[in-house]
């Protein structure tokens, strides 16, 4: 009897599982944002695939961190031009897997990756149970670059519903617009409010953005943040934290999830520690 209790006592106190989100897809192994990058992390057992979204001239959502072509991660005829110029045929002319980050030694190039469509993505969905991250990245200062909130947000619920994926996926912005645009539309949708201004109560950054999840920059994250957050019903899903020190450190105060460049890494981490 004592053995039983001690038993139930232990799996109240261990820590629940924590989500592994792959930033990218899985950036440190693969080109960012390519299908290359999301399989590699389907493969790893990535519990969620992160990715951000703009949108071209006819309207395609596509995955792009940045509003702009960047030379130094894609080979085409106008680097630096803006996606949302660009027609999906044209978009198609840039190689996005010849090019090595440099920030990231061990990425494997494949030259011939495209910038892929959402809906390309979406479509991986089959191969396992894993959820979706969606970035909306709009910019209040610089609107010529994405649609308006309101239309992003229901371009991305219907590229989502077509798809039969509302409940596994999660729309995130550091825009809070597009987070209230897509909870008028559908308040079934997770949202999750991105921060990365300093120091701020985890609760209110909710509130304001109407989110049922906060995802702070990593450094930000405090066990008493998390604590209340908690409290209120709310989730933390820190960025981007890839190193065994700031994993324990997220794991030590016990975050929900963790967004990282090497999911396949953190999934290592995690089962050596005894925590998958």
């Amino acid at each position: 009897m004592i053995s039983w209790t001690l038993f139930v006592l232990g799996l109240l106190a261990a820590p629940p599982r924590i989500e592994v989100h792959g930033h990218r897809g899985a950036r440190a192994v693969f080109p960012e944002n390519t299908l290359p990058a999301f399989e590699h992390a389907i493969a790893a057992g990535t519990d969620v695939l992160e990715l951000d979204l703009a949108v071209t001239r006819d309207n395609v959502l596509v995955l792009s961190h940045d509003p702009l072509i960047k030379g130094e991660l894609c080979r085409g005829p106008r680097p630096g031009v803006a996606i949302r110029e660009l027609t999906l045929a044209e978009l198609r002319r840039y190689d996005c897997g010849s090019l090595r980050h440099p920030d990231f030694p061990r990425q494997q190039p494949v030259p011939g990756s495209r910038i892929p469509t959402l809906d390309e993505v979406l479509a991986l969905a089959s191969r396992g149970r894993f959820h979706f991250n969606l970035e909306t990245k709009s910019f209040p200062d610089k609107p010529q670059y994405t649609p308006p909130p309101d239309e992003f947000a229901r371009l991305l619920l219907d590229a989502v519903q077509k798809r039969g994926l509302v409940a596994r996926v999660i729309v995130q912005s550091f825009d809070f617009r597009t987070l209230h645009a897509m909870k008028r539309l559908a308040p079934e949708v997770r949202l999750s409010a991105l921060w990365n201004k300093g120091p701020r109560d985890f609760v209110s950054i909710a509130r304001e953005a109407g989110a049922q999840i906060v995802s702070p920059q990593y450094k930000l994250v405090t066990p008493e943040e998390v604590e209340r957050a908690h409290q209120a019903g709310l989730k933390v899903v820190p960025w981007t934290a890839n190193t065994p020190e700031d994993w324990d450190r997220l794991i030590a105060a016990r975050v929900d999830g963790i967004i990282t460049d090497d999911p396949a890494a953190l999934i290592r981490h995690l089962k050596a520690r005894g925590l998958r």
